[in-house]
C-alpha cells in the first residue's frame, strides 16, 4: 500500500518553503533556520501504521499514524493541529487542522522522486527528495 514510499530520502531541491512557512504564521527567525535545513525524511510501514521521520541538523519530528484515522500531531514549528492522513492515487495526503485554518501536505513519487507539495491557502511549495 505504502511501499512505494519506504526508505530515506534527502532534500534536493525547494522552492517558496519561506512563502509556505510565512502562510503557516512562523515566526522570521524560525523561518531562517528552517530555510537552511536539508531533511532527511525516513518512512516506513509496520503493518497497517505508517511512520514518518524528518531529520535535520536542527529539528528532529517523527509522527505515526494508519491511514483515515484522525491523530493529534506537533508540527515542527510547534503548532498543535489534528491530522488525518489518506491514500488516494497512489498519493499520501496529510490534512492538518488547527483554529479555524488547513493545510495540505501531498506526497508522491514521480521519476523514482519523493515530491512533497505544501499547500496552505494560495502558497504552494513544493520539496524534492531523492532516495538518500
Amino acid at each position: 500500500m505504502c511501499d512505494q514510499f519506504v526508505g530515506t530520502w534527502k532534500l534536493i531541491s525547494s522552492e517558496k518553503f519561506d512563502d509556505y512557512m510565512k502562510e503557516l504564521g512562523v515566526g522570521f527567525a524560525t523561518r531562517k533556520i528552517a530555510s537552511v535545513a536539508k531533511p532527511n525524511v525516513c518512512i516506513s510501514c509496520n503493518g497497517d501504521t505508517v511512520t514518518i521521520k524528518t531529520e535535520s541538523s536542527i529539528k528532529n519530528t517523527e509522527i505515526a499514524f494508519k491511514l483515515g484515522e484522525e491523530f493529534d500531531e506537533t508540527t515542527a514549528d510547534d503548532r498543535k493541529v489534528k491530522s488525518i492522513v489518506t491514500l488516494d492515487n497512489g498519493e499520501l495526503n496529510h490534512v492538518q487542522r488547527w483554529d479555524g485554518k488547513e493545510t495540505t501536505i501531498k506526497r508522491k513519487i514521480e521519476d523514482g522522486k519523493l515530491i512533497v507539495e505544501c499547500v496552505m491557502n494560495n502558497v504552494v511549495s513544493t520539496r524534492i527528495y531523492e532516495k538518500a
